[in-house]
């Protein structure tokens, strides 16, 4: 436990300011480890932030590389577990959280990879993306589900930092949980409606 504290403290105070000095392709590389095999809480939030106030122009840029990032990085986990299978998740996590997350992602489909995607820690997320591995979600809707939920999340950072400068900082660090939580129980609402419409349909 020592060790793997030491190396998240080493990888934070040495990747980081090397991702800094990279731009948008730390950005890109920062998010593939917090999305896949290392987890370093609001890092990429704030070099998203950090980023933006040096280059305001490139907010767009900036949002989308750390998107494209994390997309790369759950797809590692996700075919991880797709190979892996069932007994792959059943020997690292409580067999009830399992069972309990294949039966969300039976009765509301994506949205159980839409709505963590979107929430900042500790809100769980990438046992979401494992259990969509072994759930058997095809590859281009699983990502295309990461991108909604990173997309909006990384893109709105991006142009908060954009519009409102250095302020915007303590505003995303106060306020990111409260407007994430928002965000995500609107398109939780909205996916509802959608399921419920699609289901009604058959029998309209």
């Amino acid at each position: 436990m020592h060790r793997l504290n030491d190396f998240l403290q080493w990888f934070s105070s040495t990747i980081q300011p090397f991702a800094e000095r990279l731009g948008w392709p730390g950005l890109v590389l920062v998010a593939f480890f917090d999305s896949s095999f290392v987890s370093l809480p609001e890092v990429t939030d704030l070099l998203i932030v950090w980023s933006v106030l040096h280059q305001p122009s490139h907010w767009v840029y900036y949002g989308a590389a750390a998107t494209v990032g994390s997309m790369a990085g759950c797809y590692a986990l996700y075919a991880l577990a797709r190979k892996g299978g069932e007994a792959f998740l059943r020997k690292r996590f409580k067999a009830q959280h399992i069972d309990r997350g294949l039966a969300l992602f039976r009765r509301y489909g994506l949205l159980v990879v839409v709505i963590p995607s979107i929430l900042p820690p500790p809100a769980p997320f990438k046992i979401f993306v494992l259990l969509a591995g072994v759930a058997g979600v095809q590859p281009l809707t699983f990502l295309l589900a990461v991108a909604i939920g990173r997309g909006f999340r990384y893109g709105g950072e991006a142009w908060l930092a954009y519009k409102y400068g250095p302020e915007a900082t303590v505003f995303i660090k106060d306020n990111l949980p409260v407007i994430c939580a928002w965000a995500g129980g609107i398109i939780a609402v909205a996916g509802l409606l959608w399921i419920l419409w699609q289901r009604r349909r058959p029998a309209a």
